[in-house]
This record gives structure tokens, C-alpha cells and sequence, in this order.
């Protein structure tokens, strides 16, 4: 909860500080309009990635699911390499 509210302050301190550096109501309705729509990409993210890319994982964040793709790709077999012969 506490690094929730740290991240709500820090951004409201930032807005603020960029609303009280250039005021106008036209930079006011693109500050908003950016924070939704970034706040609604986050969250498709998220949907996207809890439903679609691997329900039975659990993501902590987009770091979280990089390391995960990262790790997919350095499992995926090279072009080239072979499976283990059980016979060996």
C-alpha cells in the first residue's frame, strides 16, 4: 500500500511541477490524457499477459514477464541442434 501511494505522490509532484513550469489548460488536458492512456496500456498489459501468454504463471510486472520471455527464449532449441539420443 505504501509503495503505492509513494508512486501516486511522486507523480502528482511531477504533474505538478510541469503544470507549474508551463501552465495552460491545453498542456493540463494532454498531461491527463497521457497518464490514462498509459495507466490503461499498463493494465491491457497485464490482461493481456495474465490470460493470454501463460495463466499458471504469476507475473510480478513487466520486468518480471521479460525475464520470463528471456528465459522461454534461451530454452527454445537453436536451429540446427538435435534432441539427445536416449540410446547414447
Amino acid at each position: 500500500m505504501a509503495k503505492g501511494w509513494l508512486f501516486f505522490a511522486l507523480g502528482s509532484i511531477a504533474a505538478g511541477g510541469l503544470l507549474a513550469m508551463a501552465w495552460s489548460w491545453e498542456i493540463a488536458l494532454f498531461l491527463a490524457v497521457a497518464v490514462w492512456a498509459f495507466c490503461r496500456w499498463y493494465y491491457f498489459m497485464f490482461y493481456v499477459i495474465e490470460h493470454y501468454v501463460d495463466p499458471t504463471f504469476k507475473f510480478a510486472g513487466l520486468g518480471s514477464f521479460l525475464r520470463y520471455l528471456r528465459g522461454k527464449r534461451a530454452a527454445r532449441p537453436k536451429a540446427g541442434d538435435e534432441p539427445p539420443n536416449a540410446d547414447s
